[in-house]
């Protein structure tokens, strides 16, 4: 597109094509068209800047896709217990045990 009334006619074709959401100029010299919508028919939209503007070219065409929403963060692990095992006391048991006879030394 040479001049401003090239690219004002180019973006008046484009606003009004079936399923168009936005046009906008784009480009270092301002020289292509960006459109944005949803069941846009390249061919007919193609067509119709030809007819008025002689010239038209298709570069680009894509599926524009919704970022995807943030997995929502992990529900917080709780800290780990720390479970300590002790032992029950170990008792001894001791059983005294009367001598019957008495030693026949008596000295010690």
């Amino acid at each position: 597109m040479h001049c401003s009334k090239c690219r004002t006619e180019a973006l008046q074709v484009a606003a009004v094509a079936y399923g168009v959401n936005s046009v906008a100029l784009h480009g270092p010299e301002k020289d292509k068209l960006m459109i944005l919508g949803e069941g846009v028919d390249v061919a007919c939209l193609t067509e119709a800047l030809r007819k008025k503007l002689c010239h038209a070219t298709i570069e680009i065409v894509e599926e524009v896709k919704e970022p995807s929403p943030p997995k929502p963060p992990a529900p917080p692990t709780p800290p780990p217990q720390i479970i300590y095992c002790q032992q029950p006391p170990q008792f001894e048991c001791y059983r005294v045990v009367a001598d019957p006879s008495p030693a026949p030394c008596t000295i010690m």
